[in-house]
């Protein structure tokens, strides 16, 4: 089966270098690689005004993968699992039907891939989850499998364009550790900044290098499965 991805959009900063250098491996283009702003209100207020600045997506919409980073809720997944998810749940709760992403896609996204990927639920927050308790809560609420902060804003933002849509994240924090709480250096458009983060991690420091080992191990993972997807 033949494979097109035309568009990848990657939260802005260590994620979008990761892909940007997977595909530089590879040798293929990167201007097909799209940053975008952590969160929801950041990604929805961005894609607005990328849909208006974008020329006609023509009579094929082009085929769209979301990659970067989420955070396990199940036991069943580790740091540096790769995932696909099959549906995106709103953890907002602002709207309460379940977004699937394209079958014909996931199974190309699948067959694209070597090793074994796994198929997941994921459910998408506002906020930074940071503690197990957390976790633990928002798995029973929603049977979801991991949990991000963009899947579900950037499905419902280009629904009406028709745009095909996959989701290949890895998981940089397992379900059963506390991470530091790095809320208060997210801005409201989406910008992690720098010193309100730094003293988040020196607040913390134990649970400070936790997150630093599995976003390096995820980091790494994602350049590798980037190149995957993206090999001639």
């Amino acid at each position: 089966m033949s494979t097109r991805f035309d568009l990848v959009f990657v939260p802005q900063g260590a994620e979008y270098r990761s892909v940007c250098q997977g595909l530089t491996l590879v040798g293929v283009n990167i201007d097909k690689v799209i940053p975008i702003p952590v969160g929801p209100r950041g990604v929805s207020h961005f894609l607005q005004q990328w849909l208006q600045q974008s020329s006609s997506l023509g009579d094929v919409p082009p085929q769209a993968i979301l990659m970067g980073l989420c955070g396990s809720l199940t036991a069943q997944l580790s740091v540096g699992d790769v995932v696909i998810c099959q549906t995106c749940i709103d953890g907002t709760r602002t709207v309460d039907v379940p977004l699937a992403c394209d079958a014909q896609l996931l199974l190309s996204l699948s067959q694209r891939l070597p090793e074994a990927v796994i198929p997941v639920t994921g459910v998408s927050c506002d906020r930074i989850i940071n503690t197990a308790t957390e976790k633990q809560q928002l798995a029973q609420t929603y049977q979801a499998d991991v949990v991000d902060m963009e899947g579900f804003a950037l499905l419902s933002n280009l629904q009406s364009t028709q745009m095909p849509i996959g989701i290949v994240r890895v998981v940089s924090d397992d379900s059963h550790h506390d991470l530091p709480d790095l809320n208060a250096a997210l801005s409201p458009e989406g910008q992690l900044q720098s010193w309100p983060l730094a003293m988040g991690l020196l607040r913390q420091p134990l649970p400070a290098l936790r997150l630093i080992r599995g976003s390096l191990t995820g980091l790494k993972q994602l350049e590798k499965v980037a190149a995957q997807l993206f090999k001639p």
